[in-house]
């Protein structure tokens, strides 16, 4: 009876990913090319109805991501949330690289929208929200600062030193080298996540006194082990079933989007905008409600972690599927989105170099955040 009674609510929660299903059979059954076979209107409205629709189904699969964490403890939880985004972003990105134009600059643009999103627009709204409603917030310094030392050496590694390599000519690696650095940097994220979840877990749960507030990871308490199983069991099948139908659908949005920046004459970068925003969609979410809840240690990780996976996990897949199909990637940032990548890194280092966090950080990153906006339409 108690399963009854959640029937409509297990419905109502999956009803976009019942949606997604539907839609990609529909697509598939009929052998629906949306960029060739619809005019322009048409075409973009079914884009819109898939887009939402997609970003209904990530919705859900951040409330699954959130129950395993409430199952599974801390870091585990924004893990599987991180995990499961990066396979989301790698399926759209292969799409939209190696479908249609196959555009090579693809990859490079929706990094560097990933990390202007994460480590600005996110950051600084989590700061700006938390410290209006708190004043001032407090983070395990350590545990932080661990996420940045992978992040600004990968992303000097990835998105710098391509424009000064001799093997080949312009932005790009060559074939062995993008193979080499998709495997090394793979390697190193296997090796941080094996440290983050065993023997220095500690470091990213806060726990910390002041005189206001006592902060300690409790681990919550379950009727038996037996429920638990199967409330793990349910949540990890239903988060599978959730990202599915986002990945089949993904070739479909890809073809959209590559044909309306060429009708459109669109920046190109915002495509990768797009991409960024609808996976990334539920990770802000979650981010922004942990530091208005005044957890701001969930909020970095969930920010930093987002960042870090993207340019060790999602960023090295693609290299090694480019290095084994010789494909070249634009990888190396150029012009002023260089200055704004330092900006960013050398703001975000400054911001979490103390464990007090006040709105006025949050509006730098906000700032830097706005910048990037408006030099994509005005570059």
């Amino acid at each position: 009876m108690n399963y009854l009674r959640k029937l409509p609510a297990i419905f109502s929660r999956n009803a976009f990913v019942l949606l997604c299903w539907g839609i990609w059979l529909g697509l598939h059954g009929s052998n629906l090319i949306l960029s060739v076979n619809l005019s322009l209107v048409p075409m973009f409205a079914a884009a819109l109805v898939i887009f939402c629709a997609m970003i209904g189904c990530i919705f859900t699969v951040n409330h699954y991501a959130d129950q395993l964490a409430e199952l599974l403890d801390e870091p585990f939880g924004t893990l599987l949330l991180t995990l499961s985004v990066a396979i989301i972003e790698v399926s759209l990105m292969l799409v939209v690289i190696f479908e249609g134009d196959k555009n090579p600059s693809m990859l490079r643009d929706t990094v560097y929208a990933t990390l202007m999103i994460m480590l600005n627009g996110m950051i600084g709204l989590s700061l700006v929200a938390g410290g209006w409603r708190h004043f001032e917030q407090t983070f395990n310094l350590r545990g932080a600062m661990s996420f940045l030392h992978l992040i600004v050496p990968l992303v000097l590694i990835l998105l710098v030193m391509p424009n000064s390599t001799l093997s080949t000519g312009g932005p790009t690696l060559s074939p062995v080298q993008e193979i080499f650095m998709g495997g090394l940097c793979i390697l190193v994220y296997v090796l941080f996540l094996v440290m983050q979840t065993t023997r220095h877990k500690a470091l990213f749960v806060h726990q910390h006194v002041d005189n206001e507030h006592l902060y300690i990871s409790v681990p919550p308490q379950h009727s038996s082990s037996y429920k638990r199983r199967i409330a793990i069991a349910g949540a990890a099948l239903g988060l599978v079933v959730a990202i599915v139908p986002v990945v089949l659908l993904a070739e479909y949005l890809g073809d959209v989007i590559n044909h309306g920046i060429e009708v459109l004459h669109a920046p190109v970068d915002l495509a990768a905008l797009i991409i960024a925003s609808l996976v990334l969609a539920p990770e802000g979410l979650s981010a922004y409600r942990a530091a208005t809840a005044n957890h701001m240690q969930k909020a970095m990780n969930i920010c930093l972690g987002s960042a870090l996976s993207t340019i060790a996990l999602t960023v090295p897949c693609m290299l090694l599927v480019a290095g084994l199909q010789n494909i070249d990637l634009n990888l190396g940032v150029i012009g002023g989105s260089s200055t704004l990548l330092y900006a960013t890194l050398l703001t975000t280092l400054i911001t979490l170099s103390s464990e007090r966090t006040t709105m006025l950080q949050g509006n730098v990153h906000l700032m830097i955040f706005l910048s990037y906006l408006f030099f994509i339409f005005y570059p």
